[in-house]
């Protein structure tokens, strides 16, 4: 029975084994609880600019001023990722990312109180951002076996989903506990220091000089990238059927209005904002199968389609825990979906063109969701909740099946066989 019940654990708790590389256990640690500390500034950030303000619009510009540079940048961070030394290139923009971190702390105890500063700040974090991302994304395949890539990408989004949940309750502690003057410090404070970990992690990795013919980052470079993904079908429609799934289901702009008329307000909004990251949490700590899945190309449209249809059986639940199940069931299909695009391009692409691609990836994770924000209210004032919610989630699932019909090449994909070694790397000094 012992044995029984240990090869069930096995069988499905998330597969650890890349955490026996050094180098990619270090990485993932450092970003784990760098993530952590940054959900702090992500939530005090937005709550001190409506204290300074008290205009909702100030707050709603954080998000303009964060997606512009991620799409400038975003492209741009991932051809250099591909042009230069991708250690160098990772310390270079983590160490901007600290500086807003600093430059938060600094404006807070400095009493500025200056919302335009707030602005400058986030655009310069999500510059920084913009770059690391794909760089670091760009790194793993260098750092374990190809074999190994599903359970790595897995172990980073569950990681992710955790700061996603624990980060935010942390930061309510705070600002529950002491009086915003105070809470605002202690939160970029906590965030900064979290954050040596992550540069320690980062100075640890070996050099990871650019993959032979990879060239110059420039303008030339970016239309290498394009016209690569052009002539890849298989990362293009990856890629589609996220934006589908995210442009054309996410039910988050909804959550409010949905939480006030179904539920009388209250409590029920935060559990509906936290109800997705708790189910993709749920489903990366029991993700263990995801890395025996052959055919993942099928396996990520069919998440991709029980995204759809749990977020459009959510919104016809009129039970509050009905609801917040649901769409925790819809969170850990998007963790599938999740895992196996970023295996797909991390195993595809060639290493010469893999932070181009996961500049490509960032915008198209970043973008989706707030254009699907934008989808989401603008057909609850044209139609009203229902039909925006339980529509856009039954479209996702449509469309998802009509790509894959008509475009089979996605469905078909499997990755290399296994025992492919991971790329020559330098050792560390």
């Amino acid at each position: 029975m012992t044995e029984a019940k240990s090869g069930l654990f096995r069988r499905w708790a998330i597969d650890v084994s890349p955490l026996r590389v050094p180098a990619y256990f270090r990485l993932w640690l450092g970003t784990g609880v760098s993530m952590y500390g940054f959900q702090l500034t992500a939530v005090a950030v937005p709550v001190e600019m409506f204290a300074l303000t008290r205009d909702s619009l100030w707050v709603g510009l954080l998000g303009v001023a964060a997606l512009v540079p991620l799409l400038a940048f975003g492209l741009y961070g991932g051809a250099l990722a591909d042009a230069l030394d991708r250690r160098r290139l990772l310390i270079g923009s983590s160490l901007l990312t600290w500086v807003a971190t600093l430059g938060f702390l600094l404006h807070a105890l400095s009493g500025l109180d200056s919302p335009v500063m707030l602005l400058v700040l986030t655009v310069v974090q999500s510059s920084a951002f913009a770059i690391s991302s794909p760089t670091r994304n760009a790194i793993i395949p260098r750092l374990v076996p190809a074999e190994q890539v599903p359970a790595a990408s897995t172990l980073g989004f569950t990681t992710f989903q955790v700061a996603g949940v624990l980060g935010p309750l942390t930061a309510g502690l705070i600002l529950g506990a002491f009086d915003l003057a105070a809470a605002l410090p202690i939160a970029y404070a906590t965030d900064a220091l979290l954050f040596t970990v992550a540069m320690w992690a980062t100075l640890r990795l070996p050099a990871i000089p650019p993959a032979e013919g990879a060239g110059a980052a420039g303008l030339r470079s970016l239309i290498e990238g394009f016209r690569y993904l052009a002539g890849a079908p298989v990362l293009l429609l990856s890629f589609a059927v996220d934006i589908v799934a995210m442009v054309i289901a996410m039910p988050r702009a909804l959550f409010p209005e949905v939480s006030e008329d179904r539920f009388g307000g209250g409590a029920a909004v935060g559990w509906l904002f936290a109800a997705i990251s708790i189910g993709s949490m749920i489903g990366g700590l029991t993700s263990g199968w995801i890395n025996r899945v052959r055919r993942q190309g099928f396996a990520l449209v069919c998440a991709v389609v029980a995204w759809g249809v749990l977020v459009a059986l959510a919104g016809m639940a009129h039970s509050l825990w009905l609801m917040v199940v649901l769409l925790a069931f819809a969170g850990a299909a998007d963790l599938v979906s999740a895992v196996f695009r970023q295996s797909i391009l991390l195993v595809y692409a060639p290493d010469s063109m893999r932070g181009r691609l996961q500049g490509v990836m960032t915008v198209v994770v970043a973008g989706g969701p707030r254009l699907g924000d934008l989808r989401a209210g603008a057909m609850a004032a044209a139609w009203g909740v229902s039909v925006s919610w339980i529509g856009g989630g039954v479209a996702a699932a449509v469309l998802a099946v009509v790509l894959a019909l008509a475009f089979p090449v996605l469905v078909r994909y499997r990755p290399p066989a296994p025992g492919a070694a991971p790329e020559q790397i330098s050792s560390p000094a």
